[in-house]
């Protein structure tokens, strides 16, 4: 799959930084888990295997041939942040993932990241949160409401249901 995106694509050639290049590989990864079956993943005999080190080590395999420093458990003084990307002291951006599920993710959206920024000097973070229900997507909504990050192009949520991705012959 990397020679392909290598071969056909700009996937590894994405320029604009470490903010724009950590976008497109949490959209990328994103597509992959929703559309592509890569949901499957995080299923065994039927029932969801939630958890988070899963998602970030997908995360990671989708960092093939960049030109950015990916760090992973990063820790600036205040915690371990899942990934730090950096081109260098004054282009990093900072990825958390997150499971819908977790007890405490209102007050890690709210406090947890811009922690790990301040201690980092990282200008952007991005959220990725990952949910495997209905009533998971709606607690995370009621959050992000809550909140006020409703349409905040730095959460992403990714859709790991496996009962609204009917094959195509069934849909």
């Amino acid at each position: 799959m990397q020679h392909t995106l290598l071969r056909e694509t700009d996937f590894y050639g994405i320029g604009g930084g470490a903010y724009k290049e950590a976008h497109a590989r949490v959209g990328y990864l994103k597509d992959v888990i929703e559309n592509k079956g890569g949901h499957r993943l995080f299923y065994h005999h039927g029932a969801p295997v939630q958890r988070e080190k899963d998602l970030q080590i997908l995360y990671r395999l989708v960092w093939f041939g960049t030109p950015s420093d990916v760090g992973t458990e990063a820790n600036d003084g205040r915690g371990p942040v899942d990934f730090k990307i950096s081109r260098g002291a004054h282009d990093k951006t900072l990825v958390e993932m997150k499971l819908a599920k977790n007890t405490q993710l209102e007050r890690n959206l709210e406090k947890q990241v811009p922690i790990y920024q301040a201690a980092s000097d990282a200008k952007n973070a991005i959220k990725v949160i990952l949910y495997f229900s209905v009533a998971e997507l709606r607690k995370v909504n009621a959050i992000l409401k809550k909140l006020d990050l409703v349409g905040n192009k730095d959460i992403v949520l990714i859709d790991a249901r496996d009962d609204n991705k009917p094959s195509g012959s069934k849909a």
